[in-house]
């Protein structure tokens, strides 16, 4: 049941969905555009019938619509449904295991499945997937079963999928400790300067656009990320660079590689769709613009996963190939690069 339908929402048991703490330096705005701001793919008129049903709260209170928001204050959206009881629906969807055994899955992602349901994405999720060809999955934290870890909507490549309580909390404990491998490969604007680095850096929310993560590199914002990377190939005007992460925050590699100026190729939520290197020239800007096309997405792959077997205690990893499209478009700039001179 819509919370908007319902004129009662205060007699119901009611769960938090969202909740926010307003930054110091927010300025005057109505409470409706503020949260079409900070959640994805919720409207204006969507938030405008919560408050309307009483499900917009600050500091505890519920508020109109056109209420301003001041500095510090604590806003949460509750409804009388659970976040995800109605989106967790079996579906038979194919899913790619690596490797299986009684305790967990690894399973490689192709681009655009999206990892668990939320606003904007219902159905077609890993998770819709696992949960029908999986059954007693544990659950999560944030009651999403089976769940250790996440990438990207257009992001490829592994993921672990734990099976048992047991195996969960042995697995989330790694991932939390940093005491798991992750390793991706990805193709990123530019020509490095150096074979080899470390991008560390405070991971937040971009007040200015709040689907974007930015750097606070004076670390008075945000959560601490620290992202090694090494050079694998070079084209140019792009790299073909392999990345660990230490850290694993939300969007901490595209995020990452934007702040030292080196955007994933084609990461449209990162600036990485445009022309940022090369000439001038007509044939050079369709060859980039063909390139896009062959691969509609950010240039990322996690490729490696390791970790400690939470039955075995032997450490165990994964691998898996670069998929065809990101692969086609190497292929491209690897071709560009050695029948052209760069410049």
């Amino acid at each position: 049941m819509c919370s908007e339908t319902n004129p009662n929402i205060e007699e119901e048991k009611l769960f938090e969905h969202f909740a926010f703490k307003v930054d110091k330096g927010q300025g005057s705005v109505r409470i409706d555009r503020y949260l079409t701001d900070k959640i994805e793919n919720l409207t204006r008129n969507r938030i405008q019938n919560v408050a309307k049903a009483g499900g917009v709260l600050v500091n505890g209170k519920p508020v109109k619509s056109n209420y301003k928001v001041k500095p510090l204050d604590e806003i949460k959206i509750v409804l009388p449904y659970a976040p995800y009881e109605n989106l967790l629906v079996p579906e038979n969807i194919p899913i790619d295991i690596v490797y299986e055994d009684e305790h967990l899955i690894v399973v490689n992602k192709p681009a655009g499945m999206v990892v668990h349901p939320g606003h904007g994405n219902y159905s077609g999720t890993l998770l819709n997937g696992l949960i029908h060809h999986f059954e007693n999955l544990p659950q999560n934290a944030d009651n999403r079963p089976g769940l250790v870890h996440r990438i990207d909507k257009d992001t490829t490549g592994l993921l672990v999928v734990a099976k048992t309580e047991k195996a969960l909390t042995k697995l989330a404990r790694q991932f939390a400790d940093k005491t798991s491998t992750r390793k991706y490969v990805a193709l990123v604007w530019g020509d490095l300067p150096q074979e080899h680095g470390t991008i560390e850096g405070n991971l937040g929310r971009n007040p200015k656009n709040r689907l974007q993560m930015m750097v606070f590199p004076e670390g008075d914002a945000g959560k601490h990320a620290v992202t090694h990377y090494k050079v694998l190939e070079r084209f140019g005007y792009v790299t073909l660079i392999e990345l660990q992460l230490e850290t694993g925050r939300t969007h901490q590699i595209r995020a990452h590689m934007k702040y030292i100026g080196n955007p994933l190729f084609n990461d449209a939520r990162y600036g990485g769709d445009k022309i940022l290197k090369g000439t001038t020239f007509s044939k050079y800007k369709q060859f980039v613009e063909n390139t896009f096309k062959v691969l509609p997405r950010q240039a990322l792959h996690a490729q490696t996963l390791g970790f400690v077997h939470p039955a075995t205690e032997q450490f165990v990893q994964f691998s898996s190939d670069i998929p065809t499209d990101m692969q086609q478009a190497i292929e491209r700039w690897r071709n560009y690069a050695k029948h052209k001179k760069i410049q």
